[in-house]
């Protein structure tokens, strides 16, 4: 396993380019300390764990790793489902426009979708995986997200990846104390 920083996780996912609806995604707080816990999750692509803090509201730091190869039957139940009704919500990783044009012809694509939306019946399911599609979302899907807290399944992820989680942690630590977040001032 090698520890990245969390943008380069993220632009993984980004380039993959393979279904980008099947993702799926567990985050909250960090069991100790500061920070949020992130995993994400694809059948054919793996997990990737995350774990980062706001050093200040401009600059987020972090750092990451890819934990498994794919989503196997005993990590499954650890994902949210599309199916599933008490979903806390939905997340979308979004990349920027190359250029004006392509920006252009996707916020033609959106207003399309919001009126094909508007003037018919829908799901808010439907509308949300129609919008990131019009974005060109490369991973969408739904997520278990608890603000202030930890989903159960944060824990059971974190459980099962326990040497990860530990090696992640320690680094984020590292990361956070020569940032010198928790000496306030002086």
């Amino acid at each position: 396993m090698r520890v990245r920083d969390w943008q380069d996780i993220l632009s993984d996912v980004v380039d993959d380019g393979r279904d980008p609806d099947a993702w799926r995604a567990v985050a909250g707080q960090r069991r100790q300390n500061i920070g949020e816990d992130l995993f994400l999750g694809h059948p054919d692509v793996g997990v990737y764990q995350l774990k980062t803090y706001a050093k200040n509201p401009y600059d987020v730091r972090g750092v990451g790793a890819r934990v498994a190869r794919r989503i196997d039957d005993d990590l499954d139940p650890l994902f949210p489902n599309h199916h599933e009704a008490d979903d806390a919500g939905l997340f979308g990783v979004q990349r920027p426009p190359e250029d004006e044009s392509q920006a252009e012809s996707m916020a033609r694509r959106l207003e399309e979708t919001v009126k094909v939306h508007a003037e018919a019946p829908t799901t808010p399911d439907d509308f949300f995986t129609d919008v990131m599609e019009a974005l060109e979302s490369p991973a969408f899907g739904p997520m278990d997200y608890e603000f202030d807290a930890r989903p159960d399944r944060l824990d059971g992820l974190s459980d099962e990846f326990t040497d990860a989680d530990e090696l992640l942690s320690s680094e984020l630590d590292d990361l956070i104390e020569s940032d010198g977040v928790g000496r306030g001032f002086q």
